[in-house]
């Protein structure tokens, strides 16, 4: 008589990747940023009201520009009465970021239709391109549904962004006007930027462009943060091709790895 082995003759299943389980994957890979953005987006809410932003106009900013940096520094150019021109002109320098990180995941999203890549194009911030980046390496099953991930790593982003800036909007109108709340601004991307000052290059382009920032402070129209990002990404493009790690290779690239460590740029 046969006895039936108590082990199977074929391996188990792995488990079903699934665009659902992607989505809630990206989720969670952003779940712990959102510490840092929620808050942020508070402060910007708080702030472009008491710069005298009526508040549909600073919600809709995080609706349709959606990026933290460049609605802060809108905000500050809003207040001083600023050109359009040169408030247009500023945000786009803030923003050019933004085509190397569309550049390091556009290979990823070639083969998708063009809805899809306007929606994570859309999506695509400092936060979410750390979480999205996880996945560039993907292959096999898992790299089929790669593109639900980063919708879901951008969402949940988005979310929390549009909640925190409503919240700083009615928390906003409370609060007087006369409280140095702008002081916050400064310390919010200091503490974004310092702990990724990994290389010599980034910690030149934010030594050099500190040091312009305070001494173009006077510039009319707040022409000195313009100067203060040119001369910061200038240091930093120098300084780039000598950044080497232990190995004396080179430390990065343009897509923000480190020999096969990826981390946000």
């Amino acid at each position: 008589m046969e006895v039936p082995s108590d082990t199977p003759d074929t391996p188990l299943a792995p488990e079903a990747i699934t665009r659902s389980g992607e989505w809630w994957a990206g989720a969670r890979a952003l779940a712990p940023m959102l510490l840092g953005v929620m808050p942020f987006g508070l402060i910007y809410g708080v702030l472009a009201v008491n710069a005298g932003m009526p508040a549909w106009l600073a919600c809709a900013m995080s609706a349709i520009v959606f990026g933290g940096a460049s609605q802060m520094i809108l905000t500050q150019l809003w207040a001083a009465g600023t050109p359009a021109l040169v408030v247009a002109f500023t945000v786009a320098m803030v923003n050019l970021r933004h085509a190397l990180y569309s550049a390091t995941i556009a290979a990823s999203l070639a083969p998708l239709p063009r809805r899809w890549k306007a929606l994570i194009a859309y999506l695509l911030t400092d936060e979410a391109f750390a979480a999205m980046t996880r996945r560039l390496g993907d292959t096999g099953p898992r790299a089929r549904y790669r593109h639900w991930f980063y919708f879901g790593a951008g969402f949940a982003l988005w979310a929390s962004w549009q909640v925190s800036t409503l919240a700083g909007v009615l928390v906003g109108a409370q609060v007087p006007r006369d409280w140095p709340l702008d002081f916050f601004l400064p310390l919010t991307f200091i503490g974004i930027i310092v702990p990724n000052l990994k290389h010599r290059s980034q910690t030149a382009a934010a030594l050099v462009a500190s040091v312009l920032a305070v001494a173009c402070f006077a510039m009319p129209h707040k022409l000195g943060i313009m100067v203060a990002a040119l001369g910061g990404i200038a240091a930093g493009m120098l300084l780039r091709g000598r950044d080497r790690d232990g190995t004396g290779r080179r430390s990065s690239d343009a897509s923000g790895r480190t020999d096969g460590k990826e981390h946000a740029a």
